[in-house]
């Protein structure tokens, strides 16, 4: 499957910001399931590609004179192996059993984590387990933020597909298996949309194998990669720090074209 993609974020501010600086995940890079094709930046500056630790593509965009908005746009193409089921690399699993604030599981993740697994750790274990938490955590948009924890959205039993990610990884690595964040885009061809998405890879059998809580997914068929981490501080697409500026107002479309409509999750 091939898209075409064209993402754009703006930020505007009721006051004027003195400076800023944007950290920036927004490009794909080639793996056993994903192959691009082309793709580019449309920044206010230009920026240097750089490589960090967890191997994903990111830019630093940093605005040092007064501005009252930004934006940010993405677009190019990328090929889906939708019968690709795992990926392969060299570099060591390990670092991803490390817990973080996010991540961090309390005695009740813990319990349902054995439960749902007991002495299993294979593929079909963690499909139990996904299902498990998709059961327990509603999709509730709105009701949790962007640092509300994993043990916060399980006693909550809400949240969105980041609340679902961390739960998931706060349950693998209690179990000691090695599980990652990941941030992308999820296209459905049923309702012809493409939507900012995030899901759990999981180390399984010498691989990463995916595991998407929120729409009960183990196969990543319409899934495309942007980047990984221990949880969403690593991971997402834009994150960013500014001096000044006063209420923030934040818009994100992506067309997967022609005619695919995006909604935000």
């Amino acid at each position: 499957m091939r898209l075409s993609i064209s993402h754009e974020t703006a930020y505007h501010y009721d006051d004027e910001v003195r400076a800023s600086i944007q950290y920036l995940r927004l490009t794909p890079h080639d793996s056993d399931r994903q192959h691009v094709l082309s793709w580019e930046l449309d920044l206010p500056r230009q920026v240097r590609a750089q490589i960090d630790p967890f191997g994903n593509i990111f830019h630093v965009l940093t605005l040092d004179e007064p501005h009252e908005s930004i934006v940010i746009k993405a677009r190019g193409q990328v090929d889906i192996d939708e019968k690709s089921e795992s990926e392969h690399e060299s570099q060591s699993a390990f670092p991803f059993l490390r817990m973080t604030r996010l991540t961090e599981p309390d005695a009740a993740l813990r319990e349902f984590a054995a439960q749902q697994c007991n002495q299993r750790r294979d593929r079909n274990a963690l499909i139990d387990l996904m299902h498990g938490l998709n059961q327990h955590i509603a999709y509730t948009p709105g009701v949790t933020k962007v640092d509300t924890s994993a043990a916060e959205a399980f006693e909550a039993k809400a949240g969105v597909c980041q609340d679902h990610t961390h739960a998931f990884l706060a349950c693998a690595r209690s179990l000691h298996v090695p599980a990652r964040y990941v941030s992308g885009y999820l296209f459905s061809e049923n309702s012809e949309h493409l939507a900012s998405h995030a899901w759990a890879e999981a180390w399984i059998d010498d691989a990463w194998y995916s595991f998407d809580v929120t729409n009960g997914l183990s196969r990543p068929e319409r899934h495309l990669k942007l980047a990984v981490g221990l949880d969403y501080l690593d991971a997402c697409p834009v994150r960013g720090m500014r001096r000044g500026g006063g209420f923030e107002q934040m818009h994100a479309k992506a067309v997967s074209m022609p005619r695919i409509q995006v909604q935000r999750q």
